[in-house]
């Protein structure tokens, strides 16, 4: 059995005992005409933070870089969480940066918020480099992910990115999560 699928199923059952445990005496007095859907109480939250959290304090440019991420995720339709997947892999991949080529310094042709390769069929150097384009072509790797919006933030940006440091998204988990908390209804 697959780890995600356990934990998601272990999840449920915990869900499942803790509200028998909790709701189970005054659900036995509650009257059935005012009762509703279990299912509809349910609300799921985002995953707590994985390890040591970093921060860096933005500059203007790295602001403007993020709420382009955010804008672009809602163009997407996709939700906030997508937004702090996408936010925390550029603070990983760039600080916020919209990176062009880096001489020497460069990893291999990687370019732009995401350090997305043309080599490896992201987009032209263009494309990459512009920050709605680029955010979009990471949520597209993303929604192909199964289970995305359940899997700890660094497994799903990993699925995506495929790193060399595949733990290394954790550490902006807190911040990405903090700057779209502030930014989506802006």
């Amino acid at each position: 059995m697959n780890t995600i699928f356990r934990k998601s199923m272990l999840s449920i059952a915990g869900l499942a005992f803790a509200g028998g445990v909790f709701a189970g005496p005054i659900a036995a007095h509650a009257n059935p005409v005012d009762a509703k859907p279990a299912a509809a109480a349910v609300q799921t939250a985002a995953p707590k933070p994985q390890g040591d959290q970093s921060h860096i304090d933005l500059n203007g440019e790295q602001t403007a870089n993020a709420k382009a991420i955010i804008a672009a995720t809602k163009k997407a339709g996709l939700p906030e969480r997508a937004a702090v997947i996408s936010i925390a892999t550029s603070l990983q991949e760039s600080k916020l940066e919209n990176l062009g080529h880096l001489g020497d310094m460069n990893d291999h042709d990687s370019l732009g918020l995401f350090q997305q390769r043309p080599s490896s069929g992201w987009g032209t150097p263009e494309q990459i480099t512009d920050p709605e384009y680029s955010t979009t072509a990471f949520l597209k790797g993303l929604r192909q992910v199964d289970g995305w919006q359940d899997m700890p933030l660094t497994d799903a940006a990993q699925t995506v990115q495929v790193s060399a440091y595949p733990d290394a998204y954790a550490q902006w988990e807190q911040q990405a999560t903090d700057l779209v908390a502030h930014n989506w209804n802006s």
